[in-house]
């Protein structure tokens, strides 16, 4: 991707409006000093000591924190949290994004707020060691009631936005944002909408949800086409396969060697991942992947240009220890001078 096309691209940022769909939740970090480790008196376990907790916003949230540090226009978070601490806490964080609009992200009494709370040893000589996560989530259905009301938000912001990102990140099936009722407003608006570009996520697989553009992984290609592929020939030829059904384009990730992506009635496209820098840690990367693979589409990139676009992010995001990461324009512009990236 030559410098005049990256700005080409990037300098439309600015004007574009994205919504995402999904399950927000807050990312806690507890840091603790292990020079402080004690021993409790009543119990004989060791305790640790928190000398800073930060939050900011996970899952659907770190698309959106990725897309802000892009310099989106506009960015419409559609989900939910609860009437806890822990929504509150959410909504400040996203909040304090430049170009978050909140106007189509609910608080109800019905759900609490999804949260990964994550205690990080801060290592003298060394990178943060994570312990155990404490997770907190939902486990019954989304109510009725919310479910339509999401819908309906999708619905309304359909002809306003240049791109809606759809995230599943919930375990179990209907327990979060992406139930029936939101993918099918979304496919609706895919649908009215040719130029709309639309990117769905999902941890349970792409199966559940409508024909739209996907963002997966190799296994999740393999468990959604019946054959799991095993070489990069084989993704591009199923990718192939998969956007020409569905008429919507298909990126497959391959961690270490790259991406692959497919447009219909286009040959599929390969391009490699960069080269590990130092210590990594890849929480993230797939959302930084998602949230610049749409924007460049809605920029006008093409499938090449996009997936080199993401493939620089991730880089970027792995190489962040201690926190879920973004990646700016003008590091991006710099990992791409330096001409460590080429198309296969």
């Amino acid at each position: 991707m030559n410098p005049d096309r990256f700005s080409a691209v990037t300098e439309r940022y600015p004007r574009l409006r994205i919504a995402v769909v999904g399950d927000f939740c807050l990312d806690r970090y507890l840091e603790i000093d292990p020079a402080l480790s004690e021993t409790s008196l009543e119990t004989g376990l060791d305790v640790y000591n928190v000398v800073r907790v930060r939050g900011q916003g996970g899952a659907a949230g770190t698309i959106l924190n990725n897309l802000a540090a892009l310099g989106i226009g506009e960015i419409f978070a559609v989900g939910f949290c609860g009437e806890d601490g822990e929504g509150w806490e959410l909504r400040r964080a996203l909040a304090a994004l430049p170009g978050v609009n909140l106007d189509h992200f609910l608080v109800t009494p019905l759900r609490r707020t999804f949260v990964y709370c994550k205690p990080l040893v801060m290592e003298p000589a060394g990178p943060p060691r994570e312990l155990n996560r404490l997770d907190s989530k939902n486990w019954s259905p989304t109510p009725d009631e919310l479910r339509e009301e999401l819908a309906a938000r999708v619905s309304r912001l359909a002809t306003e936005t240049d791109a809606i990102i759809l995230l599943d990140q919930v375990d179990v099936a209907d327990t979060g944002v992406v139930t029936p009722p939101v993918a099918a407003a979304v496919h609706a608006a895919a649908a009215s909408r040719p130029e709309l570009v639309t990117l769905a996520d999902s941890r349970r697989g792409a199966g559940h949800l409508p024909p739209l553009g996907f963002k997966m992984n190799a296994a999740e290609l393999g468990g959604l086409t019946g054959e799991q592929p095993t070489n990069v020939e084989s993704v591009r030829t199923h990718a192939a396969a998969l956007s020409a059904a569905n008429g919507r384009p298909v990126f497959v990730t391959l961690a270490e060697q790259g991406i692959v992506g497919a447009l219909p009635r286009q040959m599929a496209e390969h391009v490699p991942a960069h080269a590990v820098r130092g210590p990594i840690d890849i929480v993230g990367a797939g959302d930084a992947v998602t949230a610049n693979l749409a924007a460049a589409l809605a920029a006008g990139a093409t499938l090449s240009e996009a997936m080199q676009l993401a493939m620089a992010a991730a880089s970027l995001v792995i190489h962040q220890l201690g926190t879920t990461g973004t990646a700016t324009i003008p590091q991006i512009g710099e990992l791409l001078e330096k001409g460590e990236i080429g198309r296969g």
